[in-house]
């Protein structure tokens, strides 16, 4: 077996290296799991603080549905949907980008799975946590936003990189869309060069290398924000 890495060298035929097309579908991938991961973060805190609302019995029904719904359907498919289904229910998302629909699928699919970190991590709190808002005069949205929800979210921090990771590993879905992401720069450079090994292993060096940065920033994070000497209380905290 002979290994020709100059491959990445030679022109793709459009006036560019295919070591600058794989650079340029890199950063594809990295701004489809950007955007995913801010949606994901910012409905999945608010889905899985809905599921622990106390004397809320249709938020929570509402936020368990959507738990439920996006977590059981296969990604490909919620992509699809977004993509050929949605624009013709709603005409006005005709004019949207294909990227924007993909952000959407995969941001709303990690959301329901952060949803349920959020919950857990909120039911792992003490109960004194809540009490303690109460005490205090706080109102609920009070008491989440000074008291549950900055512990819950230093506790939940492990999983959530781990989700993370996968949000970053998932995108490679958009390809499924012609999203030209590192997937489909893998497919479509191995069918014009030949070269699949060099190829699939360069693309797996870069998805193994943006899931490690992904893994050290959030082990920084983590190692800032914990409470020395904190100790989760089980699952009999905040959400009930």
């Amino acid at each position: 077996m002979t290994w020709d890495w100059q491959v990445f060298l030679n022109d793709d035929g459009s006036g560019r290296t295919y070591l600058q097309w794989m650079f340029d579908a890199w950063g594809w991938t990295l701004s489809v799991a950007g955007a995913s991961w801010v949606i994901a973060m910012l409905f999945g805190a608010l889905i899985g603080t809905l599921r622990t609302l106390p004397n809320s019995p249709w938020l929570v029904r509402f936020a368990n549905a959507w738990v439920e719904l996006f977590r059981n359907v296969p990604l490909l498919v919620q992509i699809f949907i977004w993509y050929f289904v949605v624009p013709k229910v709603f005409p006005a998302m005709k004019e949207l980008p294909s990227f924007i629909l993909v952000v959407f699928a995969l941001g709303f699919f990690t959301s329901a799975r952060i949803a349920e970190q959020v919950r857990a991590g909120v039911q792992a709190l003490p109960r004194g946590q809540r009490y303690a808002g109460m005490a205090m005069g706080f109102t609920t949205l009070q008491t989440y936003r000074y008291v549950i929800l900055p512990m819950a979210f230093r506790i939940i921090i492990p999983p959530l990189t781990s989700e993370s990771m996968n949000l970053l590993k998932n995108s490679s879905v958009a390809f499924a869309v012609s999203i030209a992401e590192l997937t489909m720069f893998a497919m479509q450079a191995q069918e014009e060069t030949s070269r699949g090994i060099e190829i699939y292993l360069a693309v797996t060096a870069l998805y193994a290398v943006s899931a490690f940065a992904v893994n050290r920033v959030m082990a920084f994070v983590e190692k800032r924000v914990q409470i020395p000497g904190f100790v989760v209380a089980g699952s009999t905290g905040g959400g009930h």
